[in-house]
């Protein structure tokens, strides 16, 4: 088995430590709530909205960047989503209107995510190992997004203390270049080189319709709207929870660190379960232990072991979502439209992630409380969990082979 993934190990390496910027870049955007909102004399609900509107553009850049990705290759794509990533960063330290700042924090480092994350690399990393492996290898990489939000997001913080956040950002824009380089070893595994089924002659738009009227997929597609509302609004508003409830900033770094340590382990261990039992059934237990893990954080008391303990179980739940749904849309549709077909489920993720951003933004603002948007959390956890449950895993390629016919 060792020898079978010794050819792939480069692309493997380089996949994983991409991950790694990528995410770790964007799970640490929460540090800067504050002090650009006290810089500019915004209120916490503009930054939100632009981090809102940056996971609506990133869901929304994930379809466009799948298809042409899946069409021309992948390593356009990745090196486009380096460009617009760096200038995003760049952008937001001189954004000092509300306008400026969406369109930099969020369309722009949207876009940018959109070309250098999952939806793109997550795909290639399939197509590039044996099929009996393919769990394996999503976990590694959903893992390894995790391990650059626990490396990462405290590194931004020591940067923001010793530079400022005006400076950290121009810094971080810099460094962004470096996944362009890591974008290269993936360039032969995009889904124009995929020959392991068959080219459909249709449009992207016409396989996506068939695709729509399997009903595991349809089911797939709104169960992961929620996975979506929990992690961006966490995210996000974690870092200032925290301080509100009386504890130091850094206490949001290592909540949003924590987060992506443990999820090293839960995101691996779902890969490799995903290969072995149902995924439907194990993303349903994710979800219903989101619901209890929040459940029982708003009914203990606050202190500095419960948001620890918080976020850490909350880690191991986090991405371990994207192995199994990553999977699911494989097992449906083969790996050749993987990444348009999987940029579409994630397209609802982002709807998702704006619904929960921008929530938790507007409920702060006009009640000064987080409250109703944990609540909501618990209510759609419960939800996802139904939707789950009837996936059938079965392959449905035929489906969207008849849009040929």
């Amino acid at each position: 088995m060792k020898g079978r993934l010794m050819p792939v190990l480069p692309v493997l390496i380089s996949a994983c430590l991409l991950l790694m910027l990528s995410f770790g870049y964007r799970a640490g955007f929460g540090l800067f709530m504050q002090p650009i909102s006290e810089a500019r004399g915004w209120g916490r609900d503009v930054l939100s909205l632009a981090l809102a509107v940056q996971n609506l553009a990133w869901g929304v850049m994930a379809i466009f960047a799948g298809g042409l990705a899946d069409r021309f290759g992948n390593l356009k794509v990745l090196l486009a989503g380096v460009v617009c990533y760096a200038a995003g960063m760049w952008g937001m330290s001189y954004s000092t209107t509300e306008l400026a700042m969406v369109s930099t924090a969020g369309l722009l480092v949207g876009a940018g995510v959109a070309g250098t994350a999952f939806g793109i690399v997550l795909p290639a990393l399939a197509r590039a190992v044996p099929e009996d492996r393919r769990g394996w290898a999503l976990g590694v990489g959903t893992a390894a997004g995790s391990f650059g939000q626990f490396l990462v997001v405290p590194l931004m913080q020591e940067l923001v203390d010793l530079a400022g956040w005006f400076r950290a950002l121009q810094w971080l824009s810099a460094s962004a270049f470096i996944m362009a380089v890591l974008a290269l070893p993936l360039a032969p595994y995009g889904g124009a080189n995929d020959t392991s089924s068959p080219k459909i002659d249709a449009s992207l738009w016409t396989i996506l319709k068939r695709a729509l009227k399997v009903r595991s997929y349809t089911l797939l597609v709104l169960g992961f709207f929620v996975c979506g509302f929990h992690v961006a609004f966490i995210t996000v508003h974690m870092p200032g929870y925290v301080v509100d409830l009386g504890f130091e900033a850094k206490v949001g770094a290592w909540s949003i660190s924590l987060i992506g340590l443990c999820n090293v382990f839960g995101a691996y261990i779902a890969g490799v379960q995903s290969s072995l039992r149902p995924k439907r059934t194990i993303l349903a237990a994710i979800y219903l232990g989101r619901v209890v893990a929040i459940a029982a954080f708003l009914l203990v008391p606050v202190s500095l072991v419960t948001i620890l303990v918080f976020s850490a179980i909350m880690g191991f739940l986090w991405l371990a979502t994207v192995p199994p749904t990553s999977g699911l849309v494989a097992v449906l549709f083969g790996t050749r439209y993987m990444t348009f077909l999987y940029g579409v489920v994630f397209f609802s993720h982002q709807v998702g992630s704006f619904s929960g951003v921008w929530l938790g933004g507007w409920l702060y603002k006009n009640y000064q409380s987080y409250d109703g948007i944990w609540i909501a959390g618990i209510v759609l956890g419960l939800i996802a969990a139904w939707l789950h449950w009837p996936i059938e895993e079965k392959d449905s390629i035929a489906r969207i082979q008849q849009a040929s016919a």
